[in-house]
């Protein structure tokens, strides 16, 4: 309930501030509005980037961990 609350605040205070860098004239209700949607939209949108830099920094991670794997097995073994 606590993170909700602090969603809406967040999202009323990103609305004002939205709305002076565009400089637009809106009312008190739309800038609520506005704040509130974008908190929503821009949640799900940086939850979408994080998983996506998450797994390619994970696909990453694997290529330089064989890579490691190999070059361990071709300096101690002998094998090319």
């Amino acid at each position: 309930m606590g993170q909700i609350i602090l969603l809406a605040i967040i999202g009323v205070a990103a609305g004002f501030v939205a709305s002076r860098v565009m400089k637009t004239n809106l009312s008190v209700w739309e800038t609520i509005a506005v704040g509130l949607l974008g908190a929503i939209v821009g949640g799900v949108l940086l939850r979408f980037v994080i998983a996506l830099s998450g797994a390619a920094f994970g696909f990453l991670g694997a290529v330089a961990g064989a890579c490691l794997l190999i070059w361990l097995y071709q300096r101690y073994f002998g094998r090319r």
